[in-house]
């Protein structure tokens, strides 16, 4: 055997054998290249099967009430009547098509274009005055150095969001409302009293108000997981090369929260029409419909009090495209941002 036939070395021969692609492993049924490190999709679920056993449950909750009650749209071309049967599906079977005559209807109510401006107008001034809330609060509790005092703090923030809006506006009565602490106080100084809780012109901000209160503690969860991954390397050497707090918190802390940020925004956008069904029920009267209808109050007086099931249907359905429409377009500029948004390109 000549010395140029044997290989020198382990390396050598291993170098000698075919490779996964030569051999056709890589390939699958149809040609398609696979990535030989991924184990098939069989050995996956065999893997995973107690992960997915484990999940089957809440898929199957999801399903049964977020999924199937999707099929009860059809009533918004139905001039739909619940008393024709005790069975709800008997009741869709049997009430009369109308085709498009609802959304016609709807396109043509007045009533309709104002829920729609004062959900928008509602929606703008939150995202302005309440998302950024959350941030600013998970940046000045992720300052504090004393552990115990941060703790009381995330404690007092979070307390609110456990209270029902019944209670929340109980309080705000009692200090902004005609005989609360503040008209009162103004009357004990010779001006006259306020009741900011009846003012239909200062409405919306009252409702963006009670929001904050109640609610921008508990957003500030998922800014604080976000700001306990970034490490502390990063801080020791912006201040090493000089930076002061203000210039780490501009370019270490915000570009870690970007992406959460990017994601919540996308969420909250997709929830532009979803702006507080209770909150604003409880409060409709007070100021009339003009200043407080807003699509859910819409769709809900229409179909459970007028019992114009077709109608509120319809409503819906429009609210729901709207939604997953703006959805996908915070999604794209998410995209163009380079960030993920709600799902990868």
């Amino acid at each position: 055997m000549s010395h140029s036939t044997v290989p020198r070395t382990r390396a050598e021969a291993d170098a000698t054998k075919k490779t996964p692609a030569a051999s056709g492993d890589a390939t699958g049924p149809r040609g398609k290249q696979r990535d030989p490190g991924r184990p098939s999709l069989r050995l996956r679920f065999r893997r995973d099967r107690l992960l997915l056993l484990m999940t089957l449950p809440a898929v199957l909750l999801v399903l049964l009430f977020n999924y199937v009650p999707i099929l009860g749209n059809v009533v918004a071309f139905q001039e739909y009547d619940p008393y024709l049967s005790d069975n709800g599906i008997v009741s869709i079977l049997h009430s009369p098509w109308v085709g498009l005559e609802n959304f016609q209807r709807i396109f043509a109510d007045s009533a309709f274009w104002n829920a729609v401006r004062n959900t928008l107008v509602l929606f703008l001034l939150q995202l302005v005055l309440y998302f950024p809330i959350p941030i600013a609060l998970a940046l000045l509790i992720n300052s504090v150095v004393r552990p115990r005092v941060r703790a009381i703090s995330q404690a007092i923030l979070y307390l609110p969001h456990f209270f029902s809006w019944v209670l929340v506006i109980a309080v705000f009565q009692q200090l902004l409302g005609g005989a609360g602490l503040l008209s009162q106080l103004l009357r004990d100084h010779g001006y006259d009293g306020l009741s900011v809780m009846t003012d239909p012109d200062t409405f919306k901000f009252l409702i963006t108000a009670q929001s904050v209160w109640k609610d921008a503690g508990w957003g500030i969860i998922v800014f604080l997981a976000a700001l306990a991954s970034v490490s502390p390397d990063l801080y020791e050497a912006a201040a090493m090369d000089g930076a002061n707090r203000w210039r780490r918190m501009w370019h270490v802390t915000l570009p870690a929260l970007r992406p959460v940020i990017a994601l919540l925004l996308v969420l909250r956008v997709g929830d532009a029409l979803t702006v507080g069904f209770e909150q604003i029920l409880l409060q409709r009267d007070a100021v009339g419909p003009g200043a407080a209808e807003v699509l859910d109050t819409f769709v809900w007086w229409n179909g459970v009090r007028n019992q114009d099931f077709g109608y509120a249907a319809a409503a819906g359905l429009v609210k729901g495209v709207i939604s997953l429409g703006l959805v996908l377009v915070a999604n794209k500029v998410a995209h163009l941002m380079g960030e993920q948004g709600v799902y990868k390109k």
